[in-house]
């Protein structure tokens, strides 16, 4: 479980970061990522560190390759407290990065590795949204 205080300033810098990329402000975006990424260091591998934090960093990334590489650290961090929700999400977003990144093999193994963690979750959209995006990478 995700100590509150950290969630809710995790929270917070993802709709400033939103905001400012919402505006075009670089500057601001910039300044967010970097707390961001300080919250996410400071906490690592300490009692509040969590894969949602991470998570959160890799999705604010715009480096697509340093992104899939915090995700991967999102990914261990979750699967070492089994969290499905975020083994699942996770390995979606690493999905839809590796198919822009022209990685077709490694997106179809992320989705197949959300699915199986799916199965344990209550978001059925998420399910089908998985299974459809799967299906169709199969059929190409």
């Amino acid at each position: 479980m995700i100590n509150t205080k950290i969630y809710k300033s995790i929270y917070k810098l993802a709709e400033e970061l939103l905001e400012a990329d919402r505006i075009g402000n670089q500057e601001k975006f910039d300044a967010f990522y970097a707390e961001l990424k300080a919250v996410c260091t400071d906490n690592e591998n300490t009692d509040k560190d969590h894969p949602e934090q991470w998570e959160t960093l890799a999705d604010f990334t715009e480096d697509l390759d340093e992104a899939l590489v915090i995700y991967d650290k999102a990914l261990a961090k979750a699967t070492a407290i089994n969290s499905k929700d975020h083994l699942s999400s996770i390995a979606f977003s690493m999905a839809v990065l590796q198919l822009e990144t022209g990685n077709k093999e490694a997106a179809i193994q992320s989705l197949q590795n959300a699915k199986i963690t799916a199965n344990k979750i209550e978001d059925k959209e998420f399910k089908v949204e998985i299974d459809e995006m799967l299906t169709k990478l199969l059929g190409e």
